[in-house]
């Protein structure tokens, strides 16, 4: 296998593109016909390629299916992959994120759910069994929902040590353990939560998305609801980088694959509009870890656009350069493959896009 593919999920279903050189793509789809696709995982370890898919049916639900031949065909097990122990009272309704852990765990997948939730798979995303530690946190209760619901949206593994693991909760913040899940502790030093009374607390949070420094693993990235974050101590404490940018509400953030102190942003306007700033879609790029940020626009539509940049719906691949994706809920999805320099549009006229996944297959 060779070249690069890109998996779009939207609304109704998930459409899978492949390309020799970033520049002429094919597609296919859509799979999961009549299914909202949250969260894809593209898993690569061993030699081998599995796509793994979280699938939402308004008529049988949730559910996690994989693919060993690229979308060829797809394995839907018997007994739900992911669902919550009878002793919870509660029922999966959404899988929002499928993360494979890397080299240091093998077999590991993660997936974070709604109701907000830490699962883990032992068989490369077949079956998960549910973290209890991090269910049965006692400031799990207080947790609140954001505006698309209660979800465990992220999940960071380091590949340093395979129980360091780092998830965000809309609304409920960041927490990390460092023991494999035996224990959990709030990381939201320096957040700020505008809509509570006490502005700085120890969780509760709205974080719409965190991302990895790919050279400083104690480095990361996060988009608030309101605000734009470093931390280099691992999530330990935080600092605003929000200088520089038109607004600091968003969705989405991803990190170069190589390049220490680059990132990457969709701002949208911080009102109930949620529009692109002044209308316009325009990425933003740091490649000096937040301390300046610059409009990236070369090839994206110009005049007034409205396409919205939801949080798995910016991402970037491995290749060389690093190509970078976003897709928008007017079914559009765009690409670069000069770190973000200049921009194409790949494919439009699909369902809202709600996730994106690129990676290079050779």
């Amino acid at each position: 296998m060779s070249g690069t593919l890109l998996a779009v999920g939207t609304q109704k279903g998930l459409f899978l593109g492949r390309s020799p050189d970033r520049v002429r793509w094919e597609f296919s789809g859509p799979h999961f016909q009549m299914n909202a696709i949250y969260s894809i995982g593209i898993d690569r370890r061993d030699g081998r390629v599995r796509l793994l898919v979280g699938a939402d049916s308004s008529h049988w639900g949730p559910s996690v299916q994989w693919s060993d031949d690229l979308g060829a065909s797809w394995q839907d097990p018997p007994r739900p992959a992911v669902r919550f122990p009878a002793h919870t009272g509660t029922s999966l309704e959404r899988v929002w994120q499928l993360q494979p852990a890397g080299n240091e765990a093998p077999g590991v997948v993660y997936a974070g759910t709604q109701p907000a939730a830490l699962f883990r798979s032992e068989d490369r995303g077949e079956s998960f069994t549910l973290d209890e530690s991090l269910w049965s946190h006692p400031q799990r209760k207080d947790w609140a929902a954001g505006f698309g619901g209660q979800g465990l949206h992220t999940v960071i593994t380091d590949p340093r040590d395979a129980n360091v693991l780092t998830v965000a909760v809309s609304a409920g913040g960041v927490y990390r353990t460092a023991d494999g899940g035996r224990a959990w502790h709030p990381s939201n030093a320096g957040i700020r939560a505008p809509f509570l009374p006490n502005q700085y607390p120890e969780f509760g949070q709205c974080v719409h998305k965190v991302a990895a420094d790919p050279v400083d693993r104690d480095r990361l990235y996060l988009q608030n609801h309101g605000g734009v974050y470093r931390s280099d101590d691992g999530g330990g404490h935080w600092q605003d980088v929000g200088d520089g940018l038109p607004a600091t509400f968003g969705f989405g953030v991803a990190t170069h694959p190589r390049q220490s102190g680059t990132a990457y942003l969709f701002p949208l306007d911080a009102d109930y509009a949620r529009l692109p700033v002044g209308h316009r879609c325009r990425i933003f790029r740091t490649q000096d870890a937040g301390a300046s940020w610059h409009p990236l626009s070369d090839g994206l539509p110009e005049g007034d656009h409205y396409g919205v940049v939801l949080r798995d719906a910016l991402c970037t691949d491995d290749g060389e350069p690093a190509g970078v994706y976003f897709g928008n809920r007017n079914g559009e999805v765009y690409g670069s493959a000069n770190d973000g320099d200049s921009w194409a549009l790949i494919t439009s006229h699909l369902p809202d896009v709600l996730c994106v996944r690129a990676a290079a297959l050779s």
